[in-house]
């Protein structure tokens, strides 16, 4: 089976291409940006897809991100997705960012529970806790530092995600043991790969997880001008 990832969730715009059996993807492409991800990323995936037989026509399968994150981010990357499943006929699977960033740290199994963590601005985080083999130790939400780490528990914590170190400067000072090794700006396009080749499209559609409502309202007061006709 053969996949296309997409991840605009956070920090960067990134395509992969992978294959079942291949412990290598077939392409990747990243780029670190906090915004233009609309503009970068069709030209991403036509290069991706130009850097392998067959091309887009090839693809069993894609997979997104969806979230939590950037609410720009989290629909242009779904946006691309879904076009593209109902272009070439194939499923889109929907993969939370939070799973996406504590991905790496399943390849090979340590004491301690991962925390994964993405920053929600305000004080507060995006934050999940998994167990070792993957496990969810309850859903994703949204909730200050000092309530995250106090989730953890005892520790040790493996902290994954853009607020990684957010997380690890609150733990510090509470004295929970952590270790930052799956810290970064966005996931690994290529865990993405893998986790979308391994989940079923039917029972993880391709769907924005949003945790808390947008930080931008409409402005009740400045209502839109309209011409006369």
């Amino acid at each position: 089976m053969r996949i296309l990832a997409i991840d605009t969730s956070c920090g960067a715009a990134s395509v992969a291409a992978a294959e079942s059996g291949q412990a290598e993807p077939l392409a990747v492409v990243s780029r670190p940006m906090a915004r233009g991800h609309a503009e970068a990323l069709a030209p991403m995936v036509e290069d991706v897809a130009r850097s392998f037989e067959g091309g887009l026509a090839s693809l069993d399968r894609i997979a997104v991100t969806i979230g939590p994150g950037s609410f720009t981010g989290i629909r242009v990357g779904l946006a691309l997705a879904r076009a593209m499943g109902l272009v070439l006929e194939v499923p889109v699977v929907g993969i939370s960012s939070l799973l996406a960033f504590a991905a790496p740290l399943l390849s090979a199994p340590r004491a301690g529970v991962i925390a994964a963590a993405i920053d929600a601005r305000h004080g507060s985080v995006y934050f999940q806790l998994f167990e070792p083999s993957g496990r969810p130790l309850g859903p994703p939400r949204c909730d200050t530092l000092r309530e995250c780490v106090r989730g953890i528990g005892a520790g040790p914590a493996l902290l994954a995600g853009d607020a990684a170190e957010l997380v690890a400067a609150e733990a510090h000072r509470t004295g929970l043991p952590y270790d930052l090794a799956g810290a970064g700006v966005a996931p690994d396009i290529a865990a993405v790969a893998r986790i979308g080749l391994a989940l079923d499209p039917a029972q993880n559609p391709a769907r924005p997880l949003y945790i808390k409502p947008p930080d931008a309202h409409p402005n009740p007061a400045a209502p839109i001008a309209r011409t006369g006709m």
